[in-house]
């Protein structure tokens, strides 16, 4: 039996990592290999970590800089290169592309290999400090889907710990794997940080992802994704599925999506959503994308003038609801769907909060506003919003009836560059050097030798 220190990665994923004054430089996420380097009852070399650093950062620590990994901690050099991490050619990266992943074991060394699938990877350190794979933890049997079809289950058999010299097919791509250990890792992070990760994946195993995702996570991913990317996924997944992920996403969202592909997809994908989520997806695609139109949101907070503050705030408390959208509530003669009856005024959340319960909404009304119509360009909103100070417009046809509103989350997306997706993930790229941190434009494996 090995003396050699070892640890497992399942277990390492989600420990401090901390300087050697004892500060906390962040945790670990994922653990990457070199596929080349394997020797004799050793399979690859562990050549760093992936720490998520102060604002979700994920940057590559070396295993060079890591000076002690036990079960509760890592302690590093206290250098650590704050440069974004990006997966290198010849790199595996174990949770994200080796967990669930289907391998053949030999278990009895009488018998042939049989299918199995990995749940967990063994590192032990050797005398020259290097960390390699030596066991792979594995539950015997082949995968199984669901019964939707989409997603691959983890096989029923029993667990076994075996040598990695007994294991087939660990660092060759499957055709089909599971993703639930990865998205095990990924449950305490936002939408914004889930898509940043899978982002960074092939496009196979982004698939795979996001096939496992339930429909709410996959819409909210979705939502923060660069287009590309969305259109890659939306377009993998099978039809109807797809319109099920579409009717959960947010109507303008969907919309901004759906604008992205043919027409023959966009029309085969509302005919499979239900008619009344697809109804205000058909009216906003009718705008264009630059008017307060094709911004707005379709469903903003409506209520009419008898309904209470009570009733008010309680709808406004909803989960679902960004802030933005949260933050008025307008009210309206009947019909209270868009495009409603209407528009009679609008209710701050502030005022709201200062009111007695019990009045109505129709005593607190701030009828002192300006809506814009469904076809004001993106400047006349902005100008709008910023010379009141406003977190959302409504928007109005020529009858005074409320079509919708436009958030400033809304007008941001239109604002910013169309790949602004893409530069948040390098904004910490010139990042000030500090106690720690490295801000160099370089990365340092574990040989020594920096890589550009």
């Amino acid at each position: 039996m090995s003396s050699n220190p070892r640890v497992f990665v399942a277990r390492l994923v989600g420990l401090s990592v901390f300087d050697p004054l004892g500060d906390e430089v962040g945790r670990v996420r994922d653990v990457v290999l070199a596929r080349s380097t394997r020797a004799r009852g050793r399979g690859p070399r562990a050549i760093g970590l992936v720490v998520e650093v102060p604002g979700r950062r994920r940057v590559f620590l070396p295993t060079t800089r890591v000076t002690t990994i036990d079960a509760g901690q890592v302690i590093t050099t206290g250098l650590v290169n704050m440069r974004r991490f990006e997966q290198r050619p010849g790199e595996t990266s174990v949770v994200a592309e080796l967990f669930d992943r289907p391998v053949r074991i030999r278990v009895d060394r009488e018998s042939g290999p049989e299918p199995a699938v990995v749940e967990d990877i063994a590192l032990e350190q050797q005398p020259s400090r290097d960390w390699f794979v030596t066991k792979v933890f594995a539950r015997r049997g082949a995968p199984r889907r669901s019964r939707s079809g989409l997603q691959l289950r983890r096989p029923k058999g029993e667990t076994v710990l075996v040598p990695i010299e007994d294991v087939e097919g660990l660092l060759v791509s499957a055709t089909e794997q599971g993703a639930h250990a990865l998205l095990d890792s990924l449950e305490d992070l936002k939408p914004a940080d889930i898509a940043d990760a899978i982002h960074d994946l092939t496009p196979k195993r982004r698939g795979e992802v996001t096939s496992a995702m339930n429909d709410e996570l996959l819409a909210d991913v979705l939502e923060e994704l660069p287009d590309d990317d969305r259109v890659e996924i939306l377009t993998s997944l099978p039809t109807e599925r797809a319109a099920d992920v579409l009717e959960v996403m947010e109507p303008d969202d969907a919309t901004d999506l759906l604008s992205e592909l043919p027409s023959d997809t966009i029309e085969e994908l509302l005919e499979m959503m239900e008619p009344d989520e697809a109804a205000p997806i058909r009216r906003l695609l009718t705008y264009d994308e630059d008017t307060a139109g094709g911004m707005m949101t379709p469903e903003p907070v409506i209520l009419g003038p008898e309904a209470s503050i009570a009733e008010a705030l309680a709808t406004v408390r909803r989960q679902e609801l960004s802030p933005a959208v949260a933050s008025l509530v307008y009210v309206c003669r009947p019909p209270l769907e868009t495009p409603t009856g209407r528009l009679i005024g609008i209710v701050h959340i502030q005022r709201l909060l200062r009111e007695p319960p019990h009045q109505s909404l129709g005593s607190v009304l701030d009828r002192d506003f300006e809506p814009v119509s469904a076809t004001a360009s993106l400047e006349t909103v902005t100008r709008l919003m910023a010379n009141y100070n406003m977190v959302a417009v409504p928007v109005t046809d020529d009858e005074g009836r409320l079509l919708g509103a436009v958030t400033v989350d809304d007008v941001l997306d239109h604002i910013l560059p169309e790949d602004w997706r893409e530069e948040r993930r390098d904004d910490l790229e010139d990042a000030p050097s500090g106690d720690g941190v490295e801000a160099t434009g370089t990365r340092s494996n574990d040989e020594g030798a920096a890589r550009v």
